[in-house]
């Protein structure tokens, strides 16, 4: 790992077993980790966040590319968890707030609970409160009652594509599939996305077992009860990717301390969408907790 100006952008890898996970950290300020693609997440924050965050940016494995073959073990939570330590380790940080955009929120969560005196704050950004079968029909049913007809035609066209773009890349069917939801998660339903996930590598097996097996089953309240540092949990109300807002109510009191923040021009990726507001919120939520 290369020795860090804190002037510049700082890029490199830190190796994990047959992994290579990459990082980007940007900006000076209040220390912040986020977990998820270090390309595609490091293009959703505004250049003004970095006048006041030091932004870590660092890969799981299901974004980093392997060494050799890879296998659903491979990305077990547990090994999702020691990753994010390792990082903590490689970068100096002492006590820092972490985020997790989307399904990514689980892994700020479960690093937060594990180890609480690292952790100064967690923020979730379009996170639900588990991947399941019934908050994923809840979805759907404010899809069908709420979504504009343009905004379903829009989905309807975008997803007829999706069987080429597999054909076509079928080693980053999930980077596709989400390229493709673009109606269900920007608040502008024509929004082109694919310019975020240039260049992001993809391991399907890796999404295929998190998002499919382990955030199906997550246990929001044991997860939530085992936090105790502040958490923010900032919502889309465009966001038709995850169940609504109230989803959320069962679980707000087994948080020790919950601040929830509604952006109304959003849809999944607040960060980006809304950027001023949203920095404004994340500032605010880290000076004050």
């Amino acid at each position: 790992m290369e020795e860090l100006d804190y002037g510049r952008a700082a890029r490199g890898v830190i190796r994990s077993g047959i992994f290579e996970l990459g990082y980007a950290i940007e900006g000076q300020g209040l220390p912040l980790l986020v977990v998820g693609s270090s390309l595609y997440y490091a293009r959703t924050f505004s250049p003004c966040l970095r006048r006041s965050v030091r932004l870590h940016f660092v890969d799981h494995r299901c974004f980093a590319r392997p060494l050799g073959p890879v296998e659903a073990g491979d990305f077990a939570f547990d090994w999702i968890i020691d990753d994010i330590e390792l990082a903590r380790q490689a970068f100096g940080l002492e006590r820092f707030a972490v985020l997790g955009h989307s399904g990514h929120g689980y892994m700020a969560l479960e690093y937060a609970r594990r180890f609480p005196d690292r952790v100064s704050h967690v923020v979730l950004a379009g996170t639900g409160p588990n991947q399941g079968a019934e908050l994923a029909e809840w979805a759907e049913r404010r899809w069908e009652e709420e979504a504009s007809p343009g905004r379903k035609l829009i989905f309807d066209r975008e997803m007829a594509k999706l069987t080429g773009d597999i054909a076509a890349h079928p080693h980053e069917r999930f980077k596709h599939l989400l390229i493709r939801l673009g109606a269900r998660s920007w608040f502008d339903p024509g929004f082109d996305a694919r310019p975020l996930w240039d260049g992001v590598w993809i391991n399907d097996i890796g999404f295929d077992h998190l998002w499919g097996e382990v955030f199906r089953d997550i246990d929001m309240h044991a997860l939530a009860r085992g936090v105790t540092a502040p958490v923010l949990l900032a919502l889309g109300r465009s966001d038709y990717l995850i169940a609504p807002p109230a989803a959320w109510e069962p679980f707000r009191g087994d948080f020790a301390r919950l601040t929830i923040e509604m952006f109304e021009r959003s849809g999944h990726t607040m960060q980006f969408e809304e950027s001023e507001r949203f920095d404004a919120v994340l500032l605010e939520f880290l000076h004050r907790s």
